[in-house]
């Protein structure tokens, strides 16, 4: 089994992409209108507009409404990524914090209100296990 990607259901798709790509340097894949992917490092992060969730299952996904997952970006140097992203995120979380278990981690919100940490290992163990 291969895990493929993580989606995300917005009332507003070109905003939300935009928004990841300025954050992530990455450029979206657009399939429709209502759906778009970017892919970063081995993974990929797919927008997909409420439309998109009745083919599915309606109702199954509602926008911004996300309370339990948070979307994780590994980075060379999260100061410098925060740096970046001050021009034009509006909710941060937390500033930059060493966490106990040995990343340094940026957590904020997206437009949507989701939840998205950038990090970067700078204790040796946080290094070793991300190098296995």
């Amino acid at each position: 089994m291969d895990f493929v990607s993580i989606r995300i259901i917005t009332s507003d798709v070109a905003r939300l992409v935009e928004f990841y790509e300025r954050a992530t340097g990455a450029r979206a894949a657009w399939a429709t209108e209502d759906f778009a992917e970017l892919r970063i490092g081995g993974a990929t992060l797919a927008i997909g507009g409420t439309r998109t969730v009745g083919l599915f299952a309606p109702g199954s996904a509602r926008p911004a409404d996300n309370h339990s997952v948070i979307t994780e970006f590994l980075v060379d140097d999260v100061d410098l990524v925060h740096q970046n992203l001050r021009s034009f995120v509006t909710d941060f979380v937390t500033e930059p914090t060493t966490m106990p278990w040995g990343n340094r981690s940026l957590l904020l919100h997206d437009p949507d209100g989701n939840l998205v940490n950038f990090f970067t290992p700078v204790t040796p163990a946080a290094v070793e296990k991300l190098a296995r």
